[in-house]
């Protein structure tokens, strides 16, 4: 099988995130999930809808929080126009209402962030079997199936000595930062060590969420001060 007709199987996926450096991420996490491609990416619901108009897409990777329009608001106009591409909604929000929402605008699936390669690939994958499921169902059991290829069994493990509590109040310490936290003032925030606060931004980085520059001023090495990318 040629690399052009692999390409023309995979489910097509445009990432719509405002936040160049989380877009480029996105864009990359989908590149490596097999039977996935990312044929694009906007920073706003107006270039996601000229993108849409000219080009073929199965999948939205939507963030919720666009600069110009609300993430269903974007999924309820286009699919007045006629786009029929599922969502993944991608979102910092928790509010169940949302959710309640999003479901009849064909959100499918919802990644709150941050998040990591592991849970995105997750949602990926099982997206991808209930994408395959076609034809007449045999009776209510294989309906139920494919159904339950959309619902995750739990939360993507983070990786070994994380705990999703303290990866939460790490994340709100850094979002409420203006001008970003060393891990010193992580740690000095939310109460643990300063070398645990390094792995927890660390962890941050690795997703897409944070970036990290050098905090010049200080004697002797330049510490490294961490900030939030999102802006959500």
């Amino acid at each position: 099988m040629t690399s052009d007709t692999t390409r023309e199987k995979a489910i097509r996926v445009l990432v719509v995130e405002d936040d160049p450096v989380a877009a480029d991420a996105h864009v990359l996490y989908v590149g490596r999930v097999p039977g996935f491609v990312a044929v694009g990416k906007a920073h706003t619901g107006a270039e996601a809808r000229r993108t849409l108009d000219r080009t073929p897409v199965d999948l939205l990777l939507l963030d919720l929080h666009l600069p110009d329009v609300h993430g269903l608001q974007l999924a309820r106009s286009l699919r007045a126009a006629g786009h029929h591409a599922d969502v993944i909604a991608v979102t910092s929000a928790r509010d169940l209402t949302v959710v309640r929402e999003g479901v009849s605008l064909g959100v499918v699936q919802y990644v709150l962030k941050p998040f990591t390669f592991a849970t995105l690939r997750d949602r990926l994958v099982r997206y991808a079997e209930f994408h395959a499921a076609v034809g007449e169902a045999s009776g209510q059991d294989e309906v139920d199936r494919a159904l339950a290829a959309l619902r995750a069994p739990g939360p993507a493990a983070l990786p070994k000595g994380l705990s999703a509590p303290t990866l939460e109040r790490v994340t709100v310490a850094l979002r409420d930062s203006a001008e970003g936290l060393t891990a010193a003032g992580v740690a000095e925030t939310v109460g643990i060590s300063r070398i645990t606060a390094r792995r927890y931004l660390e962890h941050l980085v690795d997703a897409g969420r944070a970036a990290r520059r050098p905090q010049y001023g200080t004697v002797g090495r330049p510490e490294l001060q961490y900030r939030w990318v999102t802006g959500h």
